[in-house]
């Protein structure tokens, strides 16, 4: 892997329409996009097909480490100008809760948000989801 991938799930338009903003801002293509539903993924990153996507997308690294939902976010926009001048505010403790809430609910409801309509019916949260919504792992 030659750069971070984004994993989002490419059958929800919400989802659609974030990885567009993200990669408006991707100017020195820092990331690879990839759709959770891409050919040969669970092969590629093993630790996927254990996962929930329900409970937000997945920012693979190099070196194993695997960020999910809003950790992930924050992963991507600290490196994304204009927003890297202001993501140090997810490290400090009321805003990494704030931001970690806020995404489990735009998860949870990406369905309503924007106008963006999910015709798969892949936008649905399960209630079991939302605990793990916005938790970081390590893989080694």
């Amino acid at each position: 892997m030659s750069k971070p991938v984004i994993i989002y799930d490419g059958e929800c338009r919400f989802c659609q329409w974030s990885m567009r903003r993200i990669r408006k801002f991707d100017r020195r293509e820092l990331f690879e996009y990839a759709p959770r539903q891409t050919e040969g993924l669970d092969a590629r990153f093993p630790i996927l097909s254990q996962s929930d996507f329900n409970a937000g997308l997945r920012l693979m690294e190099q070196g194993g480490a695997v960020h999910v939902g809003a950790d992930a976010i924050y992963q991507i926009y600290r490196r994304l100008p204009p927003y890297k001048l202001v993501a140090w505010l997810y490290r400090i403790p009321p805003f990494t809760q704030l931001a970690r809430l806020g995404y489990a609910i735009i998860a949870r409801n990406r369905h309503r948000f924007g106008r963006v309509e999910c015709d798969t019916g892949t936008c649905t949260v399960p209630a079991a989801a939302n605990a793990e919504s916005s938790s970081a792992t390590t893989v080694s």
